[in-house]
C-alpha cells in the first residue's frame, strides 16, 4: 500500500463513529457498480408488509434497546 493510503487510514481511525460509518458508506457506494433499481421499492414493500402485520397483531414490536441487545449477542 502507498504512504498516501497509510495516512488516509490513520486519519480515518481518528474520526468519530458516525463519521467512520458515513465514510464507509461512501466507499462502499463507490465500489458497488451493481445498482438494483428495484431494491428501494422492495424494501418499502417489505416495510409496509411488516407494518400491516403489526397492525393486525400478527407481528410483535420490539424496543430499540431489545433489538440492539439481540444484535450484539449475535455478533458476539
Amino acid at each position: 500500500m502507498s504512504a498516501h493510503f497509510g495516512e488516509i487510514q490513520k486519519q480515518a481511525r481518528l474520526l468519530p463513529p458516525e463519521e467512520k460509518a458515513a465514510l464507509a458508506r461512501v466507499l462502499i457506494e463507490e465500489l458497488d457498480n451493481s445498482v438494483d433499481a428495484d431494491a428501494e421499492r422492495m424494501w418499502i414493500e417489505e416495510a409496509q408488509r411488516r407494518y400491516d402485520a403489526y397492525l393486525k397483531g400478527q407481528l410483535q414490536a420490539l424496543s430499540g434497546d431489545d433489538v440492539m441487545k439481540r444484535a450484539h449477542e449475535r455478533l458476539g
